[in-house]
């Protein structure tokens, strides 16, 4: 499938992070060999019914702007009107996700019965630990504006997969980085649901946009 080619609502945009053993700085199973997008395929598409390869973040509520940041520097010269540009520092960028909390989540030891039995590592210990472990992982958005009807294998929904049978059934725009969990910071609410904050510290350039 192609981009996405008209103006829509990414209601369906997703957020997703590749797990496993860290090889060559990257927690993936397997790591790219080079930082690509068919390196970065290959993290986020589900090969076995009981593998566990990417890991959906759900909630999310609002994305936040993703790409590089200019880094040009306005310098303002004495006797001109207009100040100059020059290129500055480019400093790496963070993001900040919000979600509604569901603390199950988030709980460290929690276990989920959505996972073939014989998956040790569950949604709620996978994301817990990598808040703050200083870890740097391959993470995806799809902006989507339709869901993905692909089928779904084993303990991830592989109707996400970063393929031609997964997102690849609905138009879509893929972005991949590498990045950290800095902080995970909840705001209870009166009113409304209970909010967090996922604050990511960019490690590289941001790939993208691929589309399968």
């Amino acid at each position: 499938m192609a981009h996405i080619s008209s103006i829509a609502a990414a209601m369906f945009t997703d957020l997703a992070v590749a797990i496993g053993t860290t090889t060559g700085g990257i927690a993936g199973n397997p790591a790219p060999a080079t930082l690509n997008q068919a390196g970065f395929d290959a993290l986020f598409t589900t090969t076995s019914a009981t593998a566990l390869k990417y890991l959906q973040v759900s909630n999310v509520r609002e994305f936040p702007a993703v790409g590089t940041p200019s880094n040009i520097v306005n310098v303002p010269v004495f006797g001109q009107r207009q100040s100059q540009t020059i290129g500055g520092q480019a400093d790496a960028p963070t993001l900040d996700v919000t979600i509604n909390y569901v603390p199950n989540d988030w709980a460290k030891g929690s276990t989920s019965t959505t996972w073939a039995a014989n998956v040790v590592a569950t949604k709620g210990t996978e994301l817990a630990n990598m808040v703050s472990d200083g870890k740097s992982r391959a993470w995806r958005m799809a902006l989507l504006a339709a869901q993905p009807t692909g089928a779904t294998l084993g303990p991830t929904q592989s109707q996400y997969d970063s393929n031609a049978g997964g997102l690849g059934k609905v138009e879509n725009s893929v972005f991949y980085w590498m990045g950290k969990i800095e902080s995970l910071l909840i705001t209870p609410s009166l009113t409304d649901a209970t909010q967090a904050t996922l604050s990511f510290s960019i490690q590289s350039d941001f790939y993208g946009p691929y589309t399968n």
